[in-house]
């Protein structure tokens, strides 16, 4: 048998110091966890602050549609955050998304900025269409984007383009911006 420092087998080393270190991965973990419900909440606020124009929704009181890309847990942390809420007097809805779905009558789309392809693909499908597109990458903001997660100063913010948000034909409330770290204005 090896033993090393002390008399002591390597594996006792490593044991202690991966009991040392799990406070650190526990905290890791619930920083993720953390970071999913921040994200759902905004995600569920985002419905009340934004206008959709006329013939979105195919019923008065159709259900606002929050697409999930990629992202499982999220999409499932936000199916509890949702659950029994209304945005605007309309109930809100879940639906995960998958390469190649249909967006049609999807209203609020997450794309992950791990998902760069796929990213790509949906950015493309919902340009032009009155889908609030929102990310959590500097690389997919900037493939066009409406709204993209990010930290700030420890703290999970979101930066704006309304640029991308006119093409799509929403309206953004002032309250809504007034929150966003930085707004990209409409140039012209």
């Amino acid at each position: 048998m090896v033993r090393t420092l002390q008399g002591r087998c390597p594996v006792f080393w490593v044991a202690l110091l991966l009991a040392a270190l799990m406070p650190l991965f526990a905290h890791a973990q619930s920083g993720s966890s953390l970071e999913r419900q921040v994200k759902a909440a905004y995600l569920y606020k985002f419905a009340g602050f934004v206008e959709w124009p006329e013939g979105s929704f195919t019923r008065p009181d159709a259900p606002i549609v929050i697409g999930v890309a990629g992202a499982d847990l999220l999409a499932e942390q936000l199916e509890q955050t949702v659950a029994g809420h209304t945005a605007n007097g309309r109930p809100l809805q879940v639906r995960r998304i998958k390469r190649g779905d249909s967006l049609a009558g999807v209203h609020i789309l997450f794309i992950p900025a791990q998902e760069k392809a796929l990213a790509q693909e949906l950015l493309t499908a919902s340009r032009g269409q009155p889908v609030l597109t929102v990310t959590d990458g500097d690389d997919t903001f900037g493939m066009g984007s409406m709204i993209n997660f990010v930290i700030a100063d420890e703290r999970l913010r979101f930066e704006v383009s309304l640029k991308h948000a006119a093409v799509a034909r929403l309206k953004i409330s002032a309250r809504m911006l007034s929150a966003a770290l930085r707004v990209q204005q409409v140039a012209g």
